[in-house]
């Protein structure tokens, strides 16, 4: 049966309602020291907050051995009403010490099968990531068992691409060398490179394209979003975008620090959008468009 796996059990993809399709309540890595996202409290605060906006669906992005907490997002579910999904998979190798790469070498699918379908608290899809304006080899062996993962599951693939590049490279390596339908694929942070070419090149050729952590300065995002989604809608690929608040540090969050947090992307983001491209265009890329990105036909 066609779902999408939440903390809480499998739901139909038309319950999953409005949803934030990138974003993180829970997160540490070396690379962020003294911004951990590891506060329960915080994270009710702000899904909290993004409900009574109308919120109904979360989608964390974080994967193994980067604090996901996994029991904590089914009580912040249960406590919140919200629906969350989490991941597994892994981000590139400077978020994680070399003993624990090392430890899991050769065993990656395996861990993401176990977590997609056996789990206490199951996963609802795989996070891997891309290198900038390449696919090295650490992106090539994690998307290699993210592959075999899915073709185990039917488990979609979420990819954080560096700075929003090496989309088209990312596609040849999944889904021309691997085999991994487009449709499967979900390609993040293309707001951080505004290439409306390659954008019009991997929406042709089948992908979920997901904008993401608008409101960041030192990224291209808010004052070329809404060029860039109009672009896509007119070539003919709103059934193709998806938004989130991608929240990675303590620091952004609206509850505890200066934000604008998950609250923005209802709060703030949404009525810009439906003034600028209608109703119907943000009811697609807030609700139809996430129910489809994330469900599966789950085996395993």
């Amino acid at each position: 049966m066609t779902a999408v796996r939440t903390v809480l059990g499998d739901v139909p993809p038309e319950e999953l309602g409005v949803c934030d399709a990138h974003d993180h309540l829970f997160l540490r890595s070396p690379q962020l020291p003294g911004q951990e996202l590891d506060d329960a409290a915080a994270a009710a605060e702000e899904l909290t907050a993004f409900r009574e906006l109308g919120g109904q669906a979360v989608v964390q992005w974080t994967p193994r051995g980067m604090g996901r907490r996994r029991d904590e997002l089914a009580r912040l579910a249960r406590s919140t009403g919200v629906r969350l999904v989490a991941a597994t998979g892994l981000h590139q190798a400077v978020h994680y010490e070399p003993a624990l790469l090392e430890r899991v070498r050769g065993r990656l699918a395996e861990l993401f099968v176990e977590d997609l379908t056996t789990a206490p608290v199951r996963a609802g899809l795989i996070k891997v990531a891309g290198a900038f304006h390449t696919v090295d080899a650490h992106t090539r062996h994690i998307m290699t068992a993210a592959a075999e993962a899915h073709h185990a599951t039917d488990a979609p693939i979420a990819v954080h691409l560096e700075l929003g590049t090496a989309a088209v490279d990312v596609l040849d390596l999944l889904c021309e060398e691997l085999a991994v339908p487009p449709s499967r694929v979900i390609l993040g942070h293309l707001n951080r490179s505004p290439d409306t070419r390659v954008h019009r090149e991997v929406a042709r050729r089948g992908a979920f394209l997901a904008f993401d952590g608008p409101s960041r300065a030192h990224h291209a995002t808010d004052w070329r979003l809404f060029d860039v989604l109009a672009a896509l809608a007119e070539a003919g690929h709103a059934g193709q975008l998806l938004l989130g608040g991608d929240t990675t540090t303590a620091a952004a969050r609206a509850a505890t620090g200066g934000g604008p947090g998950m609250p923005y992307l209802l709060g703030t983001l949404r009525p810009r959008l439906t003034r600028e491209l209608g109703e119907e265009f943000v009811t697609q890329v807030f609700t139809g468009n996430p129910a489809r990105a994330f469900a599966a036909d789950w085996r395993g």
